[in-house]
């Protein structure tokens, strides 16, 4: 009587999970040059990114600093902190003005890089391309201690050159610093000065990855620089352009604490007071540390479900990052 083989499963088709572990260990010694420049950037994320993770649960219990993380109590109910936030009076001024801060410098800090990029890219003077490029990323390196004092030397309202001008022209000086009409223009114009030139070498590095012979062939058939530009220099660094902007996303409710810290005053409080200045004030000032990680847990949601959906959005169109 013959054996039945209906039954015998098939032959395995493919490499093993042996297989596939040994050629992604060859493949890994082979770049291992690469590998090894990339750990010290790996363990600096571990270490204070990843492991401070692990100091979130305080947002979640009555935290003493004698007492420390484990020993200190669970808050009842769960989210106390969270809920003492939302019901504070400067809830709604506090999010509106973080929210309406970070999107003025959003808008107008992405446009102006690419500019400068696409100009600088564009001109055929070494020396004033090398002069210009070398001027307009210099602010990137001076802290905002140095920024204010050059804000100051300018806006002051006693003796700062701008008002000085337009006293002199027959004006009267403006508290550009103090008022709160003028202040978040400053913030937001001070930002875009301080990375323009920065943000500028990102992009002129993309666009030195395009293709020359696009260009060549652009030429032969009649193209004009001005399309050459919009044909194949902006669709060349457009996967760049959307991979800074939800970068940017995730940081939407951050505003810039240091910035702020700096140049704000109690008479800009209405504008300028933001969800990270209040929580230095109310949570680290007076040792609250509970809401201060509530508040900072809180933000963190809020930036990944932005990145998220960014993301999301931008896969549509082929240019996510995932």
């Amino acid at each position: 009587m013959e054996a039945d083989h209906s039954l015998t499963p098939p032959p395995r088709i493919g490499p093993t999970p042996k297989m596939k572990l040994q050629t992604m260990l060859r493949a890994i010694w082979s770049f291992r040059a690469f590998y090894i420049m990339l750990l010290p950037g790996v363990i600096y994320f571990i270490i204070f990114r990843y492991f401070p993770m692990y100091g979130v649960i305080i947002a979640f219990k009555n935290f003493a600093i004698l007492e420390g993380i484990t020993g200190s109590s669970w808050v009842n109910p769960w989210y106390k902190h969270f809920q003492d936030f939302y019901q504070s009076p400067y809830f709604g001024q506090l999010l509106s003005n973080t929210l309406l801060i970070s999107v003025y410098k959003l808008v107008w800090g992405t446009l102006p890089p690419i500019l400068l990029a696409l100009l600088l890219n564009e001109c055929r003077v070494r020396w004033l391309k090398s002069i210009v490029q070398t001027l307009t990323y210099m602010p990137h390196f001076l802290s905002w201690v140095i920024i204010f004092g050059i804000l100051l030397t300018l806006f002051s309202q006693n003796g700062g050159l701008i008002n000085r001008w337009i006293v002199e022209a027959g004006g009267t000086s403006i508290p550009f610093l103090t008022s709160t009409d003028y202040f978040r223009s400053i913030l937001v114009g001070s930002e875009v000065w301080q990375n323009l030139g920065w943000g500028a070498i990102i992009y002129l590095a993309a666009m030195a990855g395009i293709d020359p012979t696009l260009y060549e062939a652009a030429k032969v058939d009649g193209a004009s620089r001005l399309r050459m530009i919009w044909h194949i220099t902006l669709p060349g660094i457009r996967s760049i352009i959307i991979l800074l902007f939800i970068l940017k996303l995730g940081h939407l409710l951050d505003a810039g604490f240091d910035q702020i810290y700096i140049l704000y005053n109690i008479q800009v409080y209405p504008v300028a007071d933001i969800l990270d200045t209040w929580v230095y004030r109310t949570g680290l000032q007076q040792l609250n540390f509970s809401l201060a990680s509530a508040v900072g847990l809180f933000k963190s949601i809020i930036g990944l479900i932005l990145v998220l959906g960014a993301n999301r959005m931008a896969k549509k169109w082929g240019e996510g990052i995932w």
